[in-house]
């Protein structure tokens, strides 16, 4: 009778182990599911944002210059092209997240020619971005 018991005594710890083991598995198993789940959400790129009052000011990469005003107003010249700051070309421009986009004002016809630009770097010393094409830019400000 004890060797019964004992018998059904071991088939029920077993029978736990088995279960406990089975249970441990499907735990370490969802765990791991979950933290694999949370890192691919985690690494996902966050969408860039640059602060347009950072952009109001002169810029100069190589010969060529840009002023970005607060109200939205800009102009550009190329002292390459005998062009000097009071024969600049005017444009609009707006900054949302990392589009910079300039619409320059034709002086003959008063025609808009709006440029796109992806912004890539924006500090309080550099502006960096580029165009469709690949073509990149990469400005200092200056001060006057």
């Amino acid at each position: 009778m004890i060797n019964k018991f004992e018998a059904v005594k071991q088939q029920v710890i077993n029978s736990l182990f088995i279960s406990f083991t089975g249970m441990r598995k499907l735990l370490i198993f969802l765990m791991t599911t979950t933290l694999v789940a949370i890192m691919f959400v985690s690494c996902e790129k966050e969408d860039d944002f640059f602060d347009e009052a950072l952009l109001a000011g002169k810029w100069q990469s190589g010969t060529l210059f840009e002023r970005y005003f607060a109200n939205g107003n800009g102009y550009t010249w190329d002292i390459s092209d005998d062009v000097q700051e009071d024969e600049a070309q005017n444009f609009t421009w707006t900054l949302v997240k990392t589009e910079l986009t300039q619409i320059h004002i034709m002086e003959m016809g008063g025609n808009l020619v709006p440029r796109f630009y992806t912004v890539t770097e924006l500090s309080p010393t550099r502006l960096r971005y580029r165009d469709d094409f690949g073509k990149s830019y990469s400005f200092t400000r200056v001060d006057d």
